[in-house]
């Protein structure tokens, strides 16, 4: 029974399926990886910047399969996901304290707007290099690399050049 068992398992080794970029099991582990920092301790703008990211990837995933018409846009979604998580954050007061701001914006709000439009540039930069190099990707996984790559640069930015 042993024998079997690894037999079949070891046939998803040399038969992988493909991968589908921007997929559920990715976001949910973003998503869980924003919660542990934020309870280390991380900075509320960078925490947003990622969680804007995980909302807008979300919605670019979620939005083929919506058959309402104006909700299964990719950007419109983007922006629906993103007004809701700016009003969840208001309803629970973490948005416009006073002490959290960075520049006079809200760190929170700032994080919020950074992460989504990182994320609509990195994949409009990945369709645009895409389209250049007649419908080939630049390089494996770059669907991913593009906007994950422009979220890890705003983060070191706001990190180092404010100290956060």
């Amino acid at each position: 029974m042993f024998i079997v068992s690894f037999l079949l398992l070891s046939l998803f080794f040399f038969f992988p399926s493909s991968a589908f970029a921007q997929c559920p099991v990715c976001i949910i582990t973003v998503g869980g990886g924003m919660l542990l920092a934020d309870r280390l301790g991380v900075d509320d703008l960078l925490v947003s910047i990622w969680i804007s990211g995980l909302n807008t990837v979300l919605a670019y995933w979620l939005a083929p399969k919506i058959k309402i018409k104006p909700l299964n846009r990719r950007t419109v979604l983007s922006f629906l996901f993103y007004l809701l998580t700016l009003s969840y954050f208001y309803l629970t007061k973490e948005l416009g304290v006073p002490q959290n701001t960075l520049l006079g914006i809200d760190k929170i709000f700032l994080g919020q707007t950074a992460g989504l439009f990182a994320v609509i540039a990195g994949n409009i930069l990945y369709a645009d290099t895409k389209r250049r190099r007649h419908h080939r990707s630049l390089f494996p996984y770059a669907k991913v690399v593009f906007p994950v790559g422009l979220l890890l640069v705003l983060t070191l930015f706001f990190k180092i050049a404010f100290s956060l």
